[in-house]
């Protein structure tokens, strides 16, 4: 199999865009372990034990979403760095782990805190798989400096001006 054979369109991925992702997906994380251990657990006895149910099924699908896209971009940073090479990265137990949508009828029952979560946890998901998928219409502009470490690389191996 080579890299024609594998799904979607390849995507240059800049270093930066990871880091920010990686940086917003580990401060969810945080937000969303603070919440759920301590000021949810208040939240939840004051819900319908049905609702309780649904806080708790909503809790866990925040947090497998996070750990789907921070695994997602840890793989795009070991690609990023050479330590995986691209076709590789896009093998389908590298790409990006399927996560179960929130129930829009359970959320709208929970705390505005719990459904802030949820929505910014899915939101994030959503846009880590467009990325995953090559949903992205333009390819990402590289850096200026490493755009002038390309041409001095070519310039210097004779592949090229500067």
């Amino acid at each position: 199999m080579d890299e024609s054979d594998l799904p979607g369109p390849q995507v240059r991925i800049t270093s930066r865009l990871i880091d920010s992702l990686y940086t917003e997906a580990m401060l969810l994380a945080d937000e969303a372990r603070s919440y759920f251990d301590d000021a949810g657990r208040d939240d939840r006895t004051t819900l319908e034990p049905f609702a309780r149910v649904g806080f708790a099924c909503e809790s866990l699908k925040v947090t497998t979403r996070i750990m789907h896209i921070v695994a997602w971009l840890l793989t795009q940073r070991a690609i990023e760095s050479g330590e995986i090479p691209n076709r590789d990265g896009r093998r389908p137990e590298r790409r990006l782990g399927n996560a179960q949508d929130s129930d829009s009828a359970v959320v709208v029952q929970l705390p505005e805190s719990a459904q802030k979560l949820i929505n910014s946890s899915a939101d994030l998901y959503a846009r880590v798989k467009r990325l995953d998928e090559g949903g992205i219409e333009t390819e990402i502009p590289q850096s200026p400096a490493r755009a002038l470490m390309g041409r001095l690389e070519r310039g210097l191996s004779g592949g090229g001006s500067l």
